[in-house]
C-alpha cells in the first residue's frame, strides 16, 4: 500500500482548519458584527498558536517553531481583547445607578424590590414641576394584548399634520440636524444631507439621503407605536393616533442601528447607551404618555422613577404640563343629616332632594312642598 504523502496530508488538514475558522468568523460577524468576527478570529489564532507551542510546530499552518507559534498566539490574544472591547453592550439593569432593566421580565430579589419601593417614594417627594413628580399622573396597570395592532392604524406613514408643505420625517430631520442641505426644487423641504448629534449614542453621525445611506439616521418614536397600542392607544380615534405618530414631542432623529435595537421596547426593556441622556429620554416618555393619556406597566414606571431619582429636577420637555386633577366632590352628609345648603346638595349631585331622602331638611324646602333645592 502506498504511503500518504506528508504534503498532501498537511494540505488537507490546512483546508479543514481554514474552513472551520472561516465558519466561526462568519458566525461571529452575523451575530455580533465586525467585533464578533474579530473575537472569533482571535480565538482561532489563539488555539492554533497554543497548539503549535505544545507540539513545537505546525508545518501544515506554516508555523515552523515555538517562537512563531507564540507570535500567532499573541496576535490571537490581541484580537480577542480588541474585539471584546468593541462589542456592543446591553443597557445595564435597574439596580445600577441611573439605569433601567434590559429584559422584559419583572425585577426580582430583595435589592430590586427595595429600589422599586424607594423609586415610588421618590415620586411623592419630587419637586412639583419635575418629570419625576409628573410620573404620578401616569396610570400604572398591566399591558394589554397586542391583538389588532397595525402600523396603518396610526396613519399611513409620515404625513404633513402641520400643513407646512413638508412631511413629518423631513420636519424632524430639519429640526434635529445641523449643516443640513435640501434637495433642489423642494422648497427647502426634503433634507439631502446634514449632521446629527445622536442623543442615544453620544456620537456625531453624518446623514446623506440615498437608498443605501438614509437608514444610518432614523426617526424614532420615543414611545413606540406598538407599545402605545398596548397601553391605551387602542381607545384613541384615528385622528388622535395619527397625531401621536407624527407629534414632534414623540420623535427624535437618532442612530439607525440603535433604533432597530430598541424596536418597540419601553424603559423597562431598553435605554439609550448614552447614560447622560437617559433622564431626558424617560422625561420625554412621561410627557408623551401624559399628553395622550397612556399608561405604564409597573416595571416601566419603576424603571423611569429609578432613573429620574438621579435627576429629580429634570423637567417635562416642550412645555408639557400635568393636567390639574378634577376637584373632589364634597362629602355626602352622614346618614340622616341634611345638606348644609342647596349649593352643597347640587355639588353632591343630589338636588332636588325629597322629603324622606338622605340630606333633606326643612331649611332646603322654602315652599314646604316636600322638595328641596328644586330650582
Amino acid at each position: 500500500m502506498a504511503r500518504r504523502s506528508p504534503s498532501r496530508w498537511r494540505r488537507r488538514v490546512a483546508t479543514v482548519f481554514a474552513a472551520l475558522a472561516l465558519l466561526l468568523v462568519v458566525a461571529g460577524i452575523v451575530t455580533r458584527g465586525r467585533s464578533g468576527g474579530l473575537v472569533m478570529a482571535g480565538l482561532v489564532l489563539l488555539v492554533l498558536g497554543a497548539g503549535a507551542i505544545v507540539v513545537g510546530r505546525a508545518r501544515w499552518a506554516f508555523i515552523g517553531s515555538r517562537a512563531a507559534a507564540a507570535t500567532v498566539a499573541a496576535v490571537g490574544v490581541a484580537a480577542l481583547l480588541l474585539g471584546g472591547a468593541t462589542l456592543p453592550r446591553p443597557a445595564p439593569d435597574a439596580s445600577s445607578a441611573g439605569a433601567g432593566p434590559t429584559d422584559s421580565s419583572p425585577p426580582s430579589g430583595s435589592r430590586n424590590e427595595v429600589d422599586a419601593a424607594a423609586a415610588r417614594a421618590a415620586i411623592d417627594a419630587a419637586p412639583e414641576s419635575s418629570a419625576l413628580a409628573a410620573l404620578a399622573a401616569v396610570e400604572v396597570k398591566g399591558r394589554a394584548p397586542r391583538t389588532g395592532y397595525d402600523r396603518d392604524l396610526f396613519g399611513e406613514g409620515w404625513v404633513d399634520v402641520d400643513r407646512n408643505g413638508c412631511d413629518t420625517r423631513n420636519d424632524v430631520l430639519a429640526r434635529d440636524l445641523t449643516d443640513e442641505t435640501f434637495k433642489p426644487g423642494t422648497n427647502d423641504c426634503v433634507v439631502a444631507t446634514g449632521i446629527v448629534a445622536d442623543p442615544y449614542s453620544g456620537r456625531t453621525i453624518p446623514f446623506q439621503r440615498g437608498q443605501d445611506t438614509s437608514d444610518d439616521v432614523q426617526i424614532d418614536h420615543v414611545v413606540a407605536l406598538s407599545d402605545a397600542w398596548q397601553k391605551g392607544a387602542q381607545s384613541l380615534d384615528t385622528t388622535q393616533r395619527t397625531a401621536f405618530a407624527n407629534d414632534p414631542l414623540n420623535l427624535l432623529a437618532v442612530d439607525g442601528p440603535l433604533n432597530q435595537q430598541k424596536s418597540d421596547g419601553d424603559a423597562a426593556t431598553w435605554l439609550p447607551p448614552n447614560r447622560s441622556y437617559r433622564c431626558a429620554y424617560v422625561a420625554r416618555q412621561v410627557a408623551v404618555k401624559i399628553r395622550y393619556d397612556l399608561w405604564a406597566t409597573q416595571a416601566e414606571s419603576d424603571a423611569i422613577a429609578t432613573i429620574l431619582t438621579s435627576c429629580p429636577n429634570e423637567p417635562l420637555p416642550d412645555g408639557v404640563v400635568v393636567p390639574e386633577p378634577a376637584a373632589p366632590l364634597p362629602p355626602a352628609p352622614a346618614p340622616g343629616a341634611p345638606f348644609e345648603n342647596c349649593a352643597a346638595a347640587r355639588a353632591a349631585g343630589a338636588a332636588p332632594v325629597h322629603r324622606g331622602q338622605p340630606g333633606y331638611g326643612p331649611h332646603l324646602d322654602g315652599n314646604d312642598d316636600g322638595v328641596g333645592c328644586e330650582s
